[in-house]
């Protein structure tokens, strides 16, 4: 049978990878003009708001997807800074 935990791995797994296309997307073409700043921005607040949640629970799967989706929220934000 598939623990709770398990599912928590599998649907960050899934989520956290989603952002890997859009972050080098932008990373090869520089092309930044149909993504949303605030959007990315109130993203990035809330993932960094869910990994505090994580760390509080002491849950893994939230800590280790939310970290890594923080990275790479983070640099499609910091793209589009950059790349306007």
């Amino acid at each position: 049978m598939i623990s709770t935990e398990w599912i928590g791995y599998g649907a960050a797994v899934l989520t956290t990878l989603s952002f890997v296309p859009q972050v080098w997307q932008i990373w090869t073409t520089r092309h930044t003009k149909d993504i949303s700043l605030r959007m990315y921005i109130l993203f990035t607040g809330g993932v960094s708001l869910w990994l505090l949640y994580g760390l509080l629970l002491g849950s893994w799967p939230i800590i280790v997807a939310n970290c890594v989706t923080l990275v790479l929220a983070g640099m499609v934000l910091a793209l589009k800074l950059r790349h306007g």
